[in-house]
């Protein structure tokens, strides 16, 4: 294939700005899939993402078009798209994509304008070199606000309003002209090696991959010199592990086998390696003849948040790991390491890139592997410096250490850009105080938009700051981040005790002017969805050495002289008084027993 007739490109966008609505009318136009097989959301495969209306994971796609205007007319091209996700907690997916293309279209919807996550999105594109094609959305809403949005992305982008195009994703109106434009205006791949691709001279990014249990691992990879065959003997430069190309082929969508993959083309591969941690995103693979360096690759995403996640029956701890290795195939940027609990047995500590992802992955594990999960109150890595001089760092609130053992403790900040019309500004301030933020700058952004620049503690975004937003500024704010440094804290570990048991999983990192009101909150939940027991106990909350709430839970009565009548009073009295003690001993010496539906209930905000 003449890589000059190649056009990688991806589409960017705040989440729900209709990216995945674009992608299916570029397949239909380009009849890379037919009228009759067409469905809403077509590169969204996951039951998840057609459930919930989002991109979970970038989808790589060919389509052909041919030219219909301009010096190539008649010529046709191969337009290779990858479709990515919107949200903030997927946006290592996006920075992966967009180091596979040349190109990229930066999608806004006419109805709701510039959103925080397009800036975000947009200076990764800046950053990996990419041609911009400004493109405007939902253009056949009676809600869009077209001028108003052409001119916040001239501001944006520094252009002139002619190089914005607008398109429906819906309706089709304006695809062929933005399919003309890419062919015009995004880059033909470059290529390193001149003359005729040889299989020997193989060198490919791996910018993602999946895994079959039929097939092992298959990768996806974009071909950068020389070309891939089928039966070709490869290599993993980073792992150097050695394979046979079973089979290579292209996005059509559905995966289409072909003889080769030639520079500048997009692709997979499938390896037959069934065991996990031999191919890695940001590998090359090269022709086993390959001296050279690997490719640069892609930065090791930092997970953000960190939850345990146990198996509810230990009978299902292998299933479980299992379980974990094959998500981790599908996507690496969660990671996993084993760990024990005295409460809940043998489970897992989990790094997120953020809430959603948590969510996510879990749900994932529940329906895909048919696993009954325990999952522990989300929190964040402290850097705990210690009065014997030692440093730790603290992945798991039951771990945080006790308040007189501590010197300081160190958190991880956000710096977060907040998008929002002026007449919500005002209660957004007041909810930015309630949560620790320090606001920077604050600027009008293009009509009635202002933008709030701010600090935050990644503690007191988890602390459902994103809801708040939404709701105060009924859906109209959007929000984008990024973790920056760390400072100093102050926050203390918070236990629960039931039945003078402290239960791991519901241990958290609360700040200590709110500890209190913390530990009511979760004192009294818990009171609420807790089964009672055969005897009566107390569920506290302890911090700071001290118990600082609590709540008493009555155990289950019986009458026990309800089978007794007539007689002398001293007979039900000898009863009762058994009963008394064998409740007394049960206190003792009996044991809670949690179900897990009360530990998703405590996890669950309110």
């Amino acid at each position: 294939m003449n890589p000059q007739f190649i056009r990688n490109f991806s589409i960017i966008a705040h989440i729900d700005h209709g990216k995945s609505t674009l992608a299916d009318r570029m397949l239909e136009i380009t009849g890379t899939i037919e009228k009759r097989k067409m469905q809403e959301q077509v590169l969204d495969s996951m039951e998840l993402e057609r459930e919930r209306g989002i991109t979970i994971k970038m989808q790589p796609v060919r389509m052909k078009y041919t030219k219909r205007t301009g010096a190539q007319a008649g010529q046709e091209f191969v337009l290779n798209l990858i479709d990515t996700p919107g949200h903030i907690d997927f946006s290592y997916e996006v920075s992966r994509a967009l180091k596979a293309v040349e190109g990229s279209i930066l999608l806004v919807d006419a109805t709701q304008g510039v959103q925080a996550q397009t800036l975000t999105t947009l200076n990764m594109a800046r950053e990996s070199g990419l041609k911009i094609i400004p493109v405007v959305s939902k253009i056949d809403s009676p809600l869009a606000r077209i001028p108003e949005t052409i001119h916040e992305l001239c501001e944006l982008l520094d252009c002139e309003e002619s190089d914005v195009l607008k398109v429906s994703g819906k309706t089709g109106e304006g695809l062929p002209e933005l399919l003309e434009h890419i062919i015009e205006h995004v880059p033909a791949p470059h290529v390193e090696l001149a003359g005729v691709a040889s299989v020997n001279d193989l060198r490919s990014l791996v910018f993602d991959f999946q895994y079959s249990n039929h097939k092992g691992v298959i990768v996806y990879v974009r071909v950068i010199s020389g070309k891939v065959e089928r039966h070709s003997q490869l290599v993993f430069k980073i792992s150097n592990e050695t394979f046979n190309a079973l089979e290579v082929g292209i996005f059509a969508p559905d995966e289409t086998p072909k003889e080769s993959l030639s520079a500048g083309e997009i692709g997979y591969i499938v390896t037959g390696i069934k065991q996990p941690g031999i191919a890695s995103v940001g590998d090359t693979v090269a022709s086993i003849r390959d001296t050279k360096a690997p490719l640069p690759g892609y930065m090791s995403p930092r997970p953000v948040v960190w939850a345990s996640v146990y198996p509810e029956s230990q009978d299902d701890f292998n299933g479980l790991k299992m379980a974990l290795g094959k998500l981790r195939l599908s996507d690496s940027s969660f990671t996993y390491e084993e760990e024990a609990s005295g409460s809940l047995g043998r489970g897992f500590r989990c790094g997120f890139l953020g809430m959603l992802h948590l969510e996510i992955i879990t749900e994932r594990l529940r329906r895909e592997f048919n696993l009954n999960l325990v999952v522990t109150t989300p929190s964040i890595t402290y850097i705990a410096e210690l009065k014997n001089g030692k440093s730790v760092t603290v992945y798991s609130p039951s771990l945080f250490p006790d308040d007189h053992e501590i010197s300081r403790i160190l958190e991880p900040l956000v710096t977060m850009k907040i998008i929002t019309p002026p007449s919500y500004l005002g209660a957004l301030m007041q909810s930015v105080f309630e949560h620790e933020g320090d606001v920077k700058a604050t600027e009008n952004f293009g009509e009635n938009r202002t933008s709030i620049t701010l600090i935050m503690p990644l503690r007191e975004l988890m602390r459902n700051f994103f809801d708040e937003v939404k709701s105060i500024s009924s859906g109209f704010a959007s929000i984008s981040y990024e973790v920056s440094e760390s400072r100093e804290a102050d926050v203390v570990r918070m236990d629960i005790l039931v039945a003078d048991e402290v239960v791991p999983a519901f241990s958290r990192v609360v700040s200590r002017r709110r500890a209190e009101e913390e530990a009511k909150a979760a004192v009294e939940k818990l009171h609420k969805v807790l089964p009672r027991q055969m005897f009566t106990m107390k569920i506290q909350a302890k911090a700071m050495g001290r118990i600082i709430s609590s709540e008493t839970l009555s155990g289950m009565k019986k009458d026990v002289t309800q089978h007794m009548y007539g007689g002398d009073i001293t007979r039900k009295m000898k009863l009762r008084e058994k009963q008394k003690k064998g409740k007394k001993k049960m206190q003792e010496l009996g044991k809670v027993n949690i179900p897990q539906d009360v530990f998703l209930k405590m996890m669950r905000a309110d």
